[in-house]
């Protein structure tokens, strides 16, 4: 037996510096593994780690998770390849029946969804559609038609569509409720209540999040059974990578302090997240007339729109994308540099879901927050949750604006022109003296001597009021006034005249 001596260092436990899990370590078909090579994947992140095993044991999951951490891969893989084996070329709709349903808050988060799970699918024979509010329906009712084994959707559109009996959802084997706190905060619980009606039983459910709030709890226990609960980090956290700042800013400067800091900085594009849809807007043109390529992104434009802009802003062609609260979640730029808070969030959970928008998969990001006086509760708020002190910097902004100049100035700057009387006899101009600035003489108005006169009355002019006699009634026309109607007294003692009695 070999003794070490008393000052040798003991190794860590091997759990403590072993490398990341590589996806070819799980028992997954080799389609999908095909497919996680061509999307550049080699290692598991923590979330995908620990809840890939369990989701293939057939256990309902909880899964807690700071936003960009790969929580799609970690719930899509495991159901892909449990749906492996009823993989099939036939044409058949009744061949392919909705097995998996992924439920999100939002269009750009389902499409985000989708994107990833057929990224995964690619190689296999499985189908995946997706269906949201926004768009024509025709087109999804088509491709419902045809059979899909992995639908994704949100709630209201999802709906739609078993009311007019495009699509059962009876055979529905496993069941994911992605960002599950944001379905609640937007009023989704009667609508998930009715689509979780439809569904069989016996079902494997998934609830992932980035924040878990008792409601969320709630929600677990009443539809998950016997859930196991996978936490990478603690909850409601923020990722470690984003650097957050906190600037003091009154609300008039806040634009200049974004245009500012992008400058300083060096950023090239960034989100900046703001309370209101008509905010948005009007913000957004105010960063296009200060040289910023922009555009808006809110719930009162078209879901066409959204996705032009989504898809202009990760190819490049906008520098800053004014978005509200709805695109929080479900975009997914990769080395988005900067996030900017130009209003404080009124729920702070929203915060989380805002900077989780940069630093994602491990990489470097900022978030800038920029609040008055008048948010010092809803930064309270945020530090409860995050259980981080936040100190609000004061931030300094270069007056670079150009002084506007004034007529006075001008004349007092320009130098007096030699009149010739005082250039001397051989022409040389006299020793330039500065003079004093003009002495201006205050303008007077101009007179008129009729107007200034006093007035005079005439003498001769006899008063109005004075009882005149009447004008003579042509024989057989109509007198304007009526013989039965007494005429007023008019009285004029303030000016005068004698009362009559």
């Amino acid at each position: 037996m070999t003794h070490q001596p008393e000052d040798a260092v003991t190794a860590p436990p091997p759990e403590a510096v072993a490398a990341p899990a590589r996806f070819d370590t799980l028992p997954l078909d080799a389609k999908l593994l095909r497919a996680i090579v061509d999307a550049g994947y080699e290692t598991m992140t923590p979330i995908q780690a620990k809840a890939i095993p369990i989701v293939l044991e057939n256990r309902d999951v909880m899964g807690a998770a700071q936003t960009g951490t790969g929580k799609t891969a970690a719930f899509s893989l495991p159901l892909l390849q449990k749906m492996m084996r009823h993989e099939n070329a036939s044409a058949s709709p009744a061949r392919h029946p909705v097995r998996a349903l992924v439920l999100a808050p939002t269009r750009e988060l389902a499409d985000q969804v989708a994107v990833n799970v057929k990224t995964y699918a690619r190689h296999s024979q499985l189908r995946v559609a997706c269906v949201f509010g926004g768009v024509d329906m025709n087109p999804q009712t088509a491709e419902l038609k045809r059979g899909v084994e992995v639908l994704i959707a949100t709630p209201g559109r999802l709906l739609d569509h078993i009311q007019l009996k495009n699509c059962n959802l009876g055979q529905v084997e496993y069941v994911v409720l992605d960002e599950a706190d944001r379905m609640l905060d937007i009023g989704f619980l009667p609508d998930l209540q009715r689509i979780l009606s439809y569904l069989p039983k016996s079902r494997q459910t998934l609830l992932f999040s980035a924040t878990f709030s008792p409601e969320i709890k709630k929600l677990a226990q009443s539809y998950l059974q016997d859930p196991i609960l996978v936490e990478v980090a603690r909850p409601n956290a923020t990722a470690s990578t984003v650097e957050q700042r906190f600037y003091e800013v009154a609300d008039e400067d806040k634009r200049r302090t974004v245009v500012q800091i992008l400058r300083q900085r060096e950023i090239r594009q960034a989100i900046v997240f703001v309370n209101s849809k008509l905010g948005a807007a009007r913000l957004a043109r105010s960063f296009e007339r200060d040289g910023l390529r922009t555009a808006a992104l809110h719930g009162d434009k078209s879901q066409d729109e959204r996705l032009k802009s989504l898809a202009a802003f990760k190819a490049g062609e906008v520098d800053l994308l004014v978005a509200t609260d709805v695109a929080a979640r479900g975009i997914d730029i990769a080395d988005l540099p900067a996030v900017f808070n130009f209003d404080v969030p009124f729920n702070a959970e929203d915060y989380v879901h805002r900077i989780g928008r940069t630093g994602r998969a491990g990489a470097s990001g900022i978030a800038i927050t920029l609040a008055t006086r008048d948010d010092a509760r809803l930064v309270g708020d945020i530090e409860k949750l995050i259980k981080r002190k936040i100190d609000l910097e004061p931030f300094v902004i270069e007056d670079d604006r150009p002084r506007r100049r004034h007529r006075d100035d001008d004349e007092e700057r320009a130098p007096r022109r030699t009149p010739r009387s005082e250039f001397a006899e051989d022409g040389s101009r006299p020793a330039f003296v500065p003079s004093a600035p003009p002495v201006r003489a205050p303008r007077q108005a101009p007179k008129d001597p009729f107007f200034d006169q006093p007035y005079e009355a005439d003498p001769n002019a006899s008063p109005v009021w004075e009882k005149q006699a009447a004008a003579p009634v042509a024989p057989g026309s109509r007198s304007s006034i009526s013989r039965f109607i007494k005429p007023k007294r008019k009285v004029a003692a303030l000016l005068g005249g004698k009362v009559p009695t």
